[in-house]
């Protein structure tokens, strides 16, 4: 064998192994990262939609919005990251045609963007009371708020019928509201 072509083979392995490597590599940070876990509402409908959100933490309750949502806009993350709670609570109102998407559980807004923690004394403490409807994601890691048109469901997904004469123009597509509790 002569010098020359037991270079070009040490070459050619010394190659591979850095070529395995850095596969090898890319392949670990590609793991690494967490999967995507959020909290998404989506606006199907023709208008533009704003939204607030009611949650429990590890500081007790909050309340934030809005998330202006234009028409047909697709989905919206309003919390990043893993479900820390099985119950949250959605309010939406439709600017273009009125009408609103709410329940019978009791939070805080304001007409400007906002953070309230508490659900208490809403009116003592300057902000509006405003009902929301409760979604119940079951203690999954994520979770999509689809806001349609009325009488619009997707298959296999039954629309649910919200409380109240000013029920706006379509039903959320998740669990029936109700009150908040202390869980």
């Amino acid at each position: 064998m002569t010098r020359r072509s037991t270079r070009t083979r040490r070459r050619r392995a010394a190659l591979q192994v850095c070529a395995s490597a850095a596969i090898a590599g890319a392949c670990a940070v590609v793991s690494v990262q967490p999967a995507a876990a959020d909290f998404r509402v989506c606006n199907n409908t023709g208008s533009r939609v704003g939204v607030a959100i009611g949650y429990k933490d590890k500081d007790g309750w909050a309340t934030e919005g809005w998330w202006n949502l234009p028409s047909r806009s697709g989905c919206e993350v309003v919390l990043r990251g893993t479900l820390a709670s099985r119950y949250y609570y959605i309010y939406a109102v439709d600017y273009d045609r009125g009408g609103e998407w709410s329940g019978t559980a009791y939070m805080c807004t304001r007409d400007k963007e906002f953070l309230i923690r508490g659900i208490g004394d809403c009116l003592a403490h300057g902000y509006d009371r405003t009902g929301f409807f409760e979604v119940d994601t079951g203690e999954q890691s994520d979770w999509t708020v689809q806001l349609t048109e009325t009488g619009e469901s997707k298959p296999n997904a039954p629309a649910t019928q919200g409380p109240g004469p000013r029920q706006g123009p379509a039903q959320p597509l998740t669990a029936p509201p109700t009150a908040p509790t202390a869980r």
